[in-house]
């Protein structure tokens, strides 16, 4: 078959036509190069591939066949290229292409840190620990048995009235005070005891700046032989010191608990203002308390106490409002 045979140029003429239409296609840069290429080679009306089709029909029988064979494959080759470039153009433009330089050293990602709440509760582990007092847990939910009963709380006492309490089903109720662990542990460890507990606790209270109806506490418990009301408030004042400062005042109010005999409040000087806020309550437990867990009171004596997480947290940061610290604002979060 010579050069200047029909059928042998038609051959070579659907040759150039693949390579010229996959150089369009790949040197397009933009849609509308895309769009122009197709409708150049791929146009219906008056594409370079629609007039190959129509020069089939002036090959001679014996070879309309490998002509038919090579254009179907030119066809598939061009339309393969016209939606390669369509993608290659709607995908985004790699990190190169952007001028990104991967050689260089990353931003370190801002990671979230523990809420303050939880920073207070930590360190005040901490502190007690150093005191030499273990970490007590027990259930949010609990039985008025050890809310109330256990704790010296009669009946007809108002701290049982159902509008200052989340009671449950079947006499159980979401804890009002953290006192609850105290008596779980006596029941379940011989003196000496020397426990802190912390976590949540509820109570109906209405919700300003300084009370919410769900807060935290941390009790402390010391029973020995010879526990005294001075050891008691040496523990307070050496806590207060330690984890608001040298300069922080507290005071002492006498008081009543039924748990306790006797009872103070502690209150602390707000910010170093003129204001005293009640920083939580303490006393020596009651020598039915002890009764109630199977200790002696006529062995052995102790001191406990409950103070307000959220209120020490407030003090040590200069918070003046407890909502601030539920409303989860990351503003206000990141400072701490």
């Amino acid at each position: 078959m010579s050069s200047a045979d029909p059928n042998s140029q038609a051959l070579a003429d659907l040759d150039s036509l693949e390579s010229a239409g996959l150089v369009a296609f790949g040197q397009a840069e933009s849609a509308e190069g895309v769009e122009e290429a197709r409708i150049e080679f791929l146009g219906q009306k008056q594409g370079r591939l629609k007039a190959a089709q129509e020069r089939l029909k002036t090959l001679e029988p014996a070879a309309k066949r490998g002509y038919g064979q090579r254009f179907n494959a030119v066809k598939q080759a061009l339309e393969a290229a016209c939606d390669g470039a369509k993608a290659r153009l709607e995908r985004p433009a790699s990190l190169e292409d952007r001028g990104i330089d991967l050689t260089l050293p990353g931003h370190r990602p801002r990671l979230g840190h523990r809420h303050p709440l939880t920073q207070t509760a930590d360190e005040l582990i901490d502190l007690f620990g150093r005191f030499g007092f273990a970490v007590a847990r027990g259930p949010e939910v609990e039985d008025v048995r050890h809310n109330f009963e256990a704790l010296n709380i009669p009946p007809s006492h108002p701290a049982r009235d159902p509008l200052d309490n989340f009671y449950l089903s079947e006499g159980t109720m979401l804890r009002s005070q953290t006192s609850t662990v105290q008596i779980r542990v006596m029941e379940n460890q011989p003196p000496p005891v020397r426990v802190i507990a912390i976590g949540r606790v509820y109570r109906p209270d209405t919700v300003d700046a300084t009370h919410s109806f769900m807060f935290h506490q941390i009790e402390g418990l010391m029973v020995d032989r010879g526990v005294t009301m001075a050891d008691l408030k040496t523990v307070l004042r050496l806590f207060a010191q330690s984890y608001l400062g040298e300069d922080v005042q507290i005071r002492f109010r006498p008081s009543f608990f039924p748990f306790t005999e006797p009872s103070v409040e502690v209150d602390m000087l707000w910010h170093g203002g003129d204001r005293w806020v009640e920083m939580g309550g303490a006393g020596m437990v009651d020598p039915n308390v002890f009764r109630a867990v199977g200790y002696d009171p006529d062995e052995v004596t102790g001191f406990a106490f409950g103070l307000g997480i959220e209120r020490l947290c407030m003090r040590r940061h200069k918070i003046d409002d407890i909502r601030l610290l539920y409303q989860n604002d990351v503003r206000f979060l990141s400072q701490f």
